[in-house]
């Protein structure tokens, strides 16, 4: 076969730190276009990676019957719009995350690639992380026993991205903390528990650190500088419990936080054994044998989470074989994520029952 030309959309962070690298290390890919609203940002991609054309209109890719790949690597604004373009013009797409601002936008996307028939894998990269998997893989073996609750910790003490930009309008970003931090660590729970479907879902979602935007205070800011004249309406802490058909799940997720503390954790709690997994890191598992409480931290070679995600992507647009990150399997990260919000709105339980 010969190899799969591929369009990258959007030339930003995430592209040039994880989707073009990796393409350009697989044997079955070619980069055929690099495509930024910037073109600067295209042309340097070309200059750097040695292979492509810039552009600035992604409407060349639709037209070009060449392109069988596409990665969409802008803003969250752009995900639902340019996703569905692609797959209406036979292009198979890995979207990043998350999937969409909003939970209608995403069944959108999903109702498009049930008609077109395209591959649609969202860039939920950490199923394709070593230890992630070797988690799931426990679980199902019954290692933990029954897996009852699961609580989920990532919370920052000043760690606002680039405030009074993109990160943090909600028109754009689709919401703050949750779905730009918290679509991973609910992502990596729901699949090592076997993506039950939600039953109930209360949250709360908080603004408060980053509304008077002068005078937040800070020791560094990714994504910035600060914007002073542009727009904070989105969330820098929320809480939320989650009743699946499987674990009940907790979350405490804080860009921004008046507690000097960084967590980014998760914790498996089974009623055999229990597993916390830093997020990206290591985990230990934690049982009990003959009378004695043990500790153990598995150890095990890892391969590039980021390599193996367009690898599998790559493979599924060859083959025709449904991943991991696949739109319907993964979509459920949207309902809970919305529910959430919804739940932060109306001050009421949502309820799937």
């Amino acid at each position: 076969m010969s190899k799969t030309k591929v369009a990258i959309i959007g030339c930003g962070t995430i592209a040039n730190s994880a989707h073009i690298k990796a393409y350009v290390a697989n044997p079955d890919a070619e980069i055929k276009y690099f495509c930024d609203i910037i073109k600067e940002r295209a042309e340097k991609a070309v200059q750097e990676y040695g292979c492509g054309e810039a552009i600035e209109d992604y409407h060349v890719i639709l037209n070009d019957p060449e392109v069988e790949a596409v990665s969409i690597c802008t803003p969250n604004n752009g995900h639902a719009s340019i996703s569905i373009d692609c797959l209406r013009a036979g292009k198979n797409v890995l979207c990043e995350k998350p999937a969409a601002r909003t939970y209608e936008e995403a069944l959108e996307m999903q109702k498009v690639q049930h008609e077109t028939g395209k591959v649609l894998n969202i860039g939920v990269v950490n199923r394709f992380n070593t230890g992630v998997n070797i988690i799931k893989k426990m679980i199902e073996d019954g290692e933990l026993g029954e897996l009852y609750q699961v609580y989920v910790s990532f919370r920052s003490h000043r760690s606002i991205p680039g405030l009074g930009g993109a990160f943090t309008t909600k028109s754009i970003a689709g919401g703050g903390a949750l779905i730009d931090w918290g679509v991973h660590f609910l992502d990596v729970v729901m699949y090592c528990s076997g993506d039950p479907q939600p039953l109930t879902v209360t949250g709360q979602a908080f603004s408060k650190l980053g509304t008077d935007m002068e005078n937040y205070a800070y020791t560094n800011m990714w994504a910035g500088p600060p914007n002073y004249a542009g727009t904070y309406d989105v969330d820098d802490s929320v809480t939320a419990l989650i009743r699946t058909e499987g674990p009940t799940i907790t979350v405490n997720g804080a860009w921004a936080q008046n507690i000097g503390v960084n967590e980014m954790f998760i914790d498996f709690l089974g009623d055999k054994a229990g597993i916390r997994l830093q997020y990206g890191k290591e985990f230990v598992l934690y049982s009990a044998k003959n009378g004695a409480l043990l500790e153990t931290t598995p150890k095990y070679k890892s391969t590039d989470m980021f390599q193996n995600e367009i690898d599998g992507f790559i493979n599924c647009v060859r083959t025709g074989e449904k991943s991991p990150a696949h739109i319907d399997t993964v979509i459920v990260s949207s309902k809970i994520i919305q529910a959430i919000y919804d739940s932060s709105d109306r001050r009421s339980e949502i309820s799937f029952t």
